[in-house]
């Protein structure tokens, strides 16, 4: 803003400490005081003597700018008002620098490598994983909007004791069905058999524990191998990794089912993954670095021969039993290097729920030890549950909520919306609108609170048109999109328009176009969080700011052409960023609602 930056030039010529380098940036006029801006001068206090004389020199200074209408001298605090011309040069009036005010310097773009979604193929995924992957998807555009080089990897667990109950179930009950001849999802019918596979299990411990009375306190894990249906489980993932041909055939063939359910699912969340690994071909990683790291003394045989990391408060690690085999944090470690080998990342990035926030401190410090540079660069992003007004959702029992389900539900309730407001719509118009809408509302909802949050989510509450949350934005989008069509029937344009901003002198058309000026500086702020909720909460308050706007200050209906003209063009402006800020949340916005 011309304002800061003559202030800038002003204050290096007073006071001789004040560096070529510092920036004076603007913030927003705090509730209840007059202002457009406040400049915090306790920020340059060290190179002005104290804060009182840093804020003395700014307004005094400022006082006689021809860009300033008015200044106030709180404490350290300086409130300006620009003269409306000077306010919607520095903010408005250039869209394309508008938006382009969030793009990082080049010096500061880096190569980003985040993991996120993780789903098992022996069941499809559920609303725990439509936060995951809403999380990761929305975080990597969030960063690709500020400029950094982002790469989105997946690590699909493809192998296991889970995979084999499936696998189990199917030769048991399957009876040849596929999902063509039952017209099912590939990953739906997986999932139906390991959920059958523990019906069976549970009935099997149910008998046992009925036989002998002296298992009743030990608990389902315990007792896992005593059951004919544990034992025959625990077998065939022996023979899967003896590489049995007929249980590698079966495992290949239900996977490939899988495969092509979760490649519907992402692409109805619009995820394009650069990579997917697959846990059946890095589960052995790790075991040769594990050893490595023993013979340099950074690991410690115990006394059973199993290699243990001492990580001191967080407890001693085990890395490889004592039979030679490995956990899963080994996997880990050889995989984190396998990324970092393939991809050679800026820094690396896991979205995973906080229930492995131990995990993750554990895997940084074990790398870190292992002496390799980068392991200061590793981050997880941790987040909190989702649960549904009904409770908890429990795999095993079948009573998770399936994201392909969810996304019908969702595209259905905003089918009906749609409906209510206007029956009219084609079949294909109302398919498409609802699905934007329904999709747009589970991920906003998702994203507008902080990861770490434990949330309910409601359906049917975020579907309201009303109230904070996507669809309200969007039917803004919508609205400003409506005026627009309006304007073009009329045969106004706003293309080659000389724009008279001066015109807009409301505090409704003033507080706009304040707010708009922070939109790249609030998206550098969440790149820099790693957190999209402030995105979400911005784009709720600009969304409200407009329609404070459209309420008092007539668009179509303005007293003058070169009124109605400005105010089109500030609400052209408004609609830009609304759909960028959706966008990067990965969030559509439908032509009308």
């Amino acid at each position: 803003m011309n304002f800061v930056n003559d202030l800038e030039k002003h204050l290096r010529s007073v006071f001789p400490a004040y560096p070529e380098t510092q920036t004076l940036f603007p913030e927003a006029c705090p509730a209840g005081q007059n202002g457009d801006f406040t400049l915090n001068c306790f920020k340059i206090a060290k190179f002005c003597g104290n804060p009182m004389a840093a804020s003395k020199a700014a307004g005094d200074f400022l006082a006689s700018h021809s860009d300033v209408e008015k200044v106030e001298v709180i404490k350290a605090f300086v409130n300006v008002t620009l003269t409306p011309a000077a306010l919607y040069r520095d903010t408005v009036s250039d869209k394309k620098a508008l938006l382009e005010r969030a793009l990082l310097p080049e010096s500061e773009r880096r190569k980003i490598l985040i993991e996120f979604s993780a789903p098992n193929t022996n069941k499809p995924q559920h609303l725990g994983h439509v936060r995951n992957n809403t999380l990761g998807m929305s975080l990597a555009s969030l960063l690709k909007r500020v400029g950094h080089q982002v790469i989105e990897i997946n690590l699909v667990n493809d192998r296991g004791i889970h995979i084999c109950k499936s696998m189990l179930a199917y030769k048991l009950f399957g009876n040849g069905v596929t999902p063509e001849s039952c017209g099912k999802k590939g990953d739906h019918l997986v999932g139906d058999f390991y959920v059958r596979y523990n019906q069976a299990l549970s009935e099997e411990l149910k008998q046992l524990r009925a036989e002998h009375p002296e298992y009743a306190d030990r608990d389902n894990d315990d007792l896992f191998l005593e059951t004919k249906i544990g034992k025959e489980a625990q077998e065939m993932l022996r023979d899967w990794e003896n590489g049995k041909e007929d249980v590698r055939e079966l495992w290949k063939l239900m996977n490939s089912w899988v495969f092509k359910g979760f490649d519907e699912t992402y692409k109805r969340m619009g995820i394009n993954f650069d990579h997917t690994y697959l846990e059946s071909e890095t589960y052995l990683l790790g075991k040769d670095i594990v050893k490595d790291g023993l013979d340099k003394g950074v690991f410690v045989k115990r006394e059973d021969g199993a290699t243990i990391c001492d990580l001191g408060k967080m407890g001693r690690k085990v890395l490889l039993r004592k039979d030679g085999t490995s956990v899963y944090i080994t996997q880990d470690i050889g995989t984190t290097l396998l990324k970092y080998k393939d991809y050679q990342p800026d820094s690396m990035i896991w979205v995973v729920g906080d229930e492995q926030n131990l995990h993750f401190q554990m895997l940084f410090e074990i790398i870190k030890r292992l002496g390799y540079p980068w392991s200061e660069k590793l981050y997880h992003l941790s987040y909190g549950m989702v649960n549904l007004p009904s409770g908890r959702m429990k795999s095993r029992e079948g009573t998770v909520v399936d994201a392909d389900d969810l996304f019908d539900e969702m595209a259905k309730l905003a089918a009906d919306a749609c409906k209510e407001r206007d029956d009219s719509l084609s079949g294909e118009e109302l398919a498409k609108r609802s699905e934007i809408i329904g999709l747009g509302a589970l991920k906003f909802m998702l994203l507008k609170f902080n990861a770490k949050t434990t949330i309910t989510f409601d359906p049917a509450a975020s579907l309201r048109f009303e109230g904070d949350t996507g669809p309200y934005i969007q039917y803004v989008g919508a609205r400003i999109n409506s005026i627009l069509r309006k304007a073009e029937e009329k045969g106004i344009s706003l293309d080659g328009a000389n724009i008279n901003w001066s015109l807009l002198t409301s505090e409704y058309e003033k507080a706009l176009a304040v707010k708009l000026f922070f939109y790249g500086a609030i998206l550098k702020s969440c790149a820099e969080k790693r957190d999209c909720s402030g995105l979400a909460e911005y784009l709720l308050d600009l969304s409200k700011a407009f329609n404070r706007f459209y309420r008092e200050c007539p668009v179509m209906t303005a007293e003058t052409a070169e009124l109605q003209l400005s105010r089109l063009a500030l609400a052209e402006t408004v609609k830009s960023v609304l759909a960028d800020g959706l966008s990067t949340m990965t969030i559509g916005v439908p032509e009308a609602m």
